[in-house]
This record gives C-alpha cells, sequence and structure tokens, in this order.
C-alpha cells in the first residue's frame, strides 16, 4: 500500500498479509483524490471509513505518523444509527457480492440520520453490477476498470 499525495507522498504502508481489503488501484486512488481535491482542504476534514478487520493497523499507522484518526470497532450499521457527528466525507467500500440492497440502504442511513456536513460528500465504491444512479442525493460517478465510485451529496450538483 502506498500514500499517494500529502507530506508521506510516496510512503509504503505494510499491512498485514490477513487483513480483509481489496486494495483500491493506484489509478483509482489518484483519481478518487483528484475530485476529492477541487471539492475540499485536507487539512481538517472530518472522514468516516473502516473495516472490523483493520481497525489495529489503522491505529498503528495513524500512531507511526502522528495522524489525526479515531479507529472505532463496530458493526456499520449500528454504527450509523447512534452516531451523532457529521463528517465532510463518508467513504464505504462493502465487499463487491453483497446485495444492491446492502449498498441502497448504507445511502439511505446517511442521509437518514444526517451524517453528511452541508457541503460533504458520500462515496462508495462498488462493482459496475451494482447501479446507485437511482437513489435520492445521487450526484456522479466515475468508472475505472471494474470499480465505479458513486458520488452522493445533500444538494446534487450536475458534474
Amino acid at each position: 500500500m502506498r500514500i499517494i499525495s500529502g507530506k508521506f507522498k510516496g510512503r509504503r504502508i505494510f499491512p498485514p498479509k490477513n487483513l480483509p481489503v481489496r486494495p483500491t488501484t493506484d489509478m483509482s486512488k489518484e483519481a478518487l483524490f483528484n475530485v476529492l481535491n477541487n471539492h475540499f482542504s485536507f487539512d481538517s476534514l472530518k472522514v468516516l471509513d473502516g473495516d472490523f478487520g483493520c481497525v489495529k493497523f489503522i491505529k498503528q499507522v495513524a500512531e507511526e505518523y502522528d495522524f489525526n484518526i479515531a479507529a472505532i470497532k463496530s458493526d456499520v450499521f449500528k454504527f450509523l444509527e447512534k452516531n451523532s457527528n457529521s463528517y465532510d466525507i463518508i467513504f464505504a467500500d462493502p465487499p463487491y457480492a453483497l446485495d444492491q440492497k446492502v449498498f441502497e440502504s448504507l445511502v439511505l442511513l446517511v442521509f437518514k440520520q444526517n451524517l453528511l456536513e452541508n457541503e460533504g460528500m458520500m462515496i462508495i465504491e462498488h462493482s459496475k453490477y451494482t447501479n446507485l444512479d437511482h437513489l435520492t442525493h445521487f450526484s456522479f460517478k466515475k468508472s475505472y476498470g471494474g470499480s465505479i465510485f458513486s458520488f452522493f451529496e445533500i444538494n446534487p450538483s450536475e458534474k
């Protein structure tokens, strides 16, 4: 895994081999961050992302690089239902094999609970076989090979 921008650009992070992750290609990550760079200043963003199996590793990396990251181990739906914070960016990268209804319910719950800041953005990475364009708050999508990033905003605008 490689950090692609910022003061640690180019640094490699070596996650344990047993982490339940699907690495996003460098091309996809760079394209995603190009989109986000046009919308946000990264100095003080509140971002929500994570996975059960990754919490320990995230905490170790945060400590090593002095990143301001809080890793919380929780079921995503229970966390979203109980959480009272709002975020600038919410990133979800569920397993591609999940039923489309699970992807849809993530989006619906985030907006029902008002978890996104007014100018915030939710991004879901999914396969080309999942279609989220019909959901309220859908703004636009970007395709990279077999992966799609769908973007959602409180007040979507034409991109």
